[in-house]
């Protein structure tokens, strides 16, 4: 008998949602190329704007302002590339670091115990940028894919723009999740991806502010106001616009995953006290839990776990397929002993009370089976 499966990774990807499989199906039906000007291109055409206006509404964006990509590592590549100076914390996703670490000088933020950014190191980092006089990019996540830690990014980016900088945020694990407010939040670029919010993978999008020059990402082209050439990936950015609506009429369901969350934890803490929640004392995302056991090793329980019938994660799944300690708890000071037994449980509009209650009938095990072989 094939075993009942119960997922746990949607920060991972989320399953494609039902509006966004749909609304693909329906343009690969269709002929044409969006950029044509006759009858079949300006239905493609009215296809990829209206996405883009699906997109827009839902990280409180203008249309004009939305730049379709091949995902979030991509726009993360392009909003990063070509600062002569960056500041990033270190929690980052490593498609942040990696072209941050690439700019002539990149300075490193610190974050709390809880995961946060150091506002004060971040005033400081500003000043040396100022002094310098050099053209600066801060890139600070919205929230965090490991722990869910939700970062001041509102607060960060007035201190960025008094010095006359400019602020990228990674909103990929928040939009869809909590509100975003791209206007609101004073951020000048953003990052967002379709899978994680239920649509296709391959397809995310660049937020670029009005008025913000930057370089474009791919020339030879006029497609995406020249700024991104080539034909458009249209039955993607289809599912990606329904993806993001159904996601934004979805908000309101939050609540309801941030209680089983927080069940799932006081769960995890009665059978095993010498848990660690990360980021505990932080805000955090309400579907996003990161438990540490001491001890454990982080690889072993996802393996046990998956064979239990339970997918969750150790670190970002991006990072080739590995499991075991990530940079992010070792930023935020967790000692080796801790983080090296952390893993993730992400949440979702389809997680039930049931799926909880599987997950901790095998934690029981899983755990137990860890303390006994540490």
């Amino acid at each position: 008998m094939r075993l009942a499966r119960t997922y746990l990774d949607w920060n991972a990807s989320a399953p494609l949602r039902s509006e966004a499989r749909a609304a693909m199906l329906d343009v690969l039906d269709l002929v044409g190329n969006p950029s044509s000007v006759h009858a079949e291109g300006r239905r493609l055409r009215g296809i990829v704007e209206a996405a883009r206006e699906q997109v827009a509404a839902l990280a409180g964006a203008r249309p004009s302002e939305v730049v379709f990509t091949s995902g979030a590592t991509e726009a993360n590549v392009w909003a990063l590339s070509r600062w002569p100076r960056v500041l990033a914390p270190g929690i980052e996703h490593g498609s942040v670091l990696a072209p941050a670490k690439a700019a002539s000088v990149f300075s490193a933020l610190p974050v709390t115990a809880e995961g946060v950014v150091d506002l004060e190191a971040l005033k400081a980092g500003l000043a040396e940028a100022a002094a310098a006089d050099d053209n600066t990019l801060v890139s600070l996540q919205l929230a965090n894919n490991e722990t869910g830690a939700v970062q001041p990014v509102g607060e960060a980016a007035s201190l960025v723009h008094e010095h006359g900088f400019r602020l990228h945020t990674d909103a990929v694990q928040a939009c869809g999740r909590v509100a975003v407010d791209f206007h609101g939040l004073g951020a000048d670029l953003m990052s967002l991806s379709s899978h994680k919010m239920g649509g296709p993978m391959g397809v995310g999008a660049l937020i670029i502010r009005d008025g913000l020059n930057r370089p474009p990402l791919l020339p030879g082209g006029g497609q995406e106001r020249r700024r991104r050439a080539g034909t458009e990936n249209v039955a993607g950015i289809a599912g990606f616009g329904a993806a993001a609506e159904a996601a934004r009429d979805g908000l309101n369901d939050m609540p309801r995953i941030a209680r089983l969350r927080d069940a799932l934890e006081r769960e995890v803490m009665r059978l095993t006290p010498n848990a660690i929640v990360v980021s505990r004392d932080a805000p955090r995302l309400g579907n996003t839990s990161c438990i540490a056991l001491a001890g454990a090793r982080a690889e072993t329980m996802v393996i046990r776990l998956d064979l239990a019938g339970i997918a969750v994660s150790s670190g970002a799944a991006c990072s080739s397929g590995k499991v075991g300690s990530s940079h992010v708890l070792a930023a935020m000071g967790l000692a080796p002993s801790v983080a090296e037994g952390a893993i993730r449980v992400s949440l979702g509009p389809e997680t039930t009370e049931n799926d909880i209650a599987a997950f901790t009938t095998a934690w029981a095990a899983v755990a137990t089976r860890a303390a006994v072989e540490a």
